[in-house]
Parts: structure tokens; C-alpha cells; sequence
């Protein structure tokens, strides 16, 4: 069966509610409004700070700030976009702060066994998952190689899906430039790909399972519910 379509006036309409029980303290409706944007916020965060801890770290600031602020969420965009604005000046402002700090040249652990299966993916067929993990690898290797303003160009529009009107709105900037950047950061990742493995599937940077409950859980614990 398929899923009802919901038109903008129904999601905005879920969206205003979510906000309104979240106001009141409503536990479930922060959860409901965590794991209907978590894997969005963390691409985006991703993409910027080139780091799954980081991005961790990045996801549930973003959270905690617009939780504490929701009364000035007012509808005039979605409430992906305005969490997607957040989670940006969060992971840009980390970055800042990494830059003014003196370099200090630390060996950090790869992060690589983290990244979650595909769905489909049988349990009993262990060639096919590695070879699966190498191409999301490869994909994520070519991403973070993109300068930083086609990466999230490319992270918005090709890995999360978003519109060029929707893209142009989170990052400020115009549509045309959305799809100039875009056309670019496709060039430059499919050279970097096209030796090695040819057209692939732009699934990278999962979250789900075990982080998304992670991240969840840790936001509701600092906002003072009990898990």
C-alpha cells in the first residue's frame, strides 16, 4: 500500500503541532520531530565538519539550541529547513573554533566499521556488505574531497534530496548558484569515481540504528528527561 500523500499545508499544519506539544514538554513529540530530521542534520553536519564523531557532536548541539528556542519558530519556513539552518551554524562555528586552536597532530581512530549496511543487505552473503561498505567509502572519500561550498551543495541536492528551491533557501544563496555549484561538485566527484567503480548509488553517510538512538537519547537526557 502507499503511503498518503501529504500536501505542504497538511505537513505544516503536523509541523505547527509538533511544535506546539514539544513547547508543552512533550516527549514524544521531540522524539517524533528527532527521528524525522536526524539523518538530514546529520549529512548536512557531516559534510561540513568531515567527521562522524564530530558530526554526533554537531546533530545534538543543533538539537539542544533549537529546542531551547522553539517559541521563536514561527512557520515561515519548514521546520527542516530552520533545523537544517541551526545545525549549519553549528558545525560551521566548530569548525572556527577547531581553526583558531594550535595544531596538534593526534592519530584518530577510523570510524569506518560504523557505517551501517544497507537495508537489503542478506546476512549471510559477507561479500556482498564489504564490497557494498567499499563503495559508500569511496563515495564518502570523493564527498569530502569537494571544496567546502560544492560539498554541501552536493550533500543537499545529490545524497539528501533536497529541491533547489529548498537547497538555496538553507545555504542563502541564489538557485542559480545552486545549480552551477552543483554541476560542478558532479564533475569532480565523478572523476574521482569513474576509474574505480563507475556510476554508484548515492546512499553515504547513513544515520540510523544505534547512532540515531544515540543522538536521541542524549538530546531528551539534556533536556531533562528521564531514558
Amino acid at each position: 500500500m502507499k503511503a498518503a500523500f501529504k500536501s505542504p499545508t497538511h505537513r505544516q499544519s503536523d509541523e505547527l503541532d509538533l511544535v506546539r506539544r514539544s513547547l508543552a514538554r512533550d516527549e514524544l513529540a521531540f522524539r517524533a520531530i528527532m527521528l524525522r530530521h536526524n539523518r538530514r542534520l546529520y549529512r548536512i553536519a557531516r559534510g561540513i565538519v568531515r567527521n562522524d564523531a564530530d558530526a554526533e557532536e554537531v546533530v545534538q548541539e543543533a538539537y539542544v539550541r533549537a529546542f531551547m528556542h522553539l517559541g521563536d519558530f514561527r512557520g515561515d519556513s519548514s521546520l527542516a529547513t530552520w533545523l537544517s539552518r541551526i545545525t549549519i551554524n553549528e558545525a560551521l562555528g566548530r569548525l572556527r573554533r577547531k581553526r583558531s586552536r594550535p595544531e596538534v597532530q593526534v592519530e584518530e581512530p577510523r570510524l569506518d566499521a560504523q557505517i551501517i549496511p544497507f537495508p537489503q543487505t542478506a546476512i549471510d552473503d559477507p561479500e556482498k556488505t564489504m564490497a557494498q561498505r567499499q563503495i559508500l567509502q569511496l563515495v564518502e572519500q570523493a564527498t569530502d574531497n569537494l571544496p567546502e561550498n560544492f560539498r554541501l551543495v552536493f550533500i543537499t541536492r545529490v545524497i539528501e534530496g533536497m529541491s533547489v528551491e529548498e537547497t538555496s533557501e538553507i545555504l542563502g544563496i541564489p538557485p542559480e548558484t545552486v545549480k552551477t555549484r552543483l554541476h560542478r561538485a558532479r564533475r569532480l566527484v565523478r572523476e574521482q569515481l569513474d576509474k574505480q567503480i563507475g556510476p554508484v548509488l548515492m546512499d553515504a553517510f547513513p544515520f540510523a540504528g544505534r547512532r540515531c538512538e544515540r543522538v536521541t537519547q542524549a538530546v531528551l537526557l539534556r533536556l531533562g528527561f528521564p531514558v
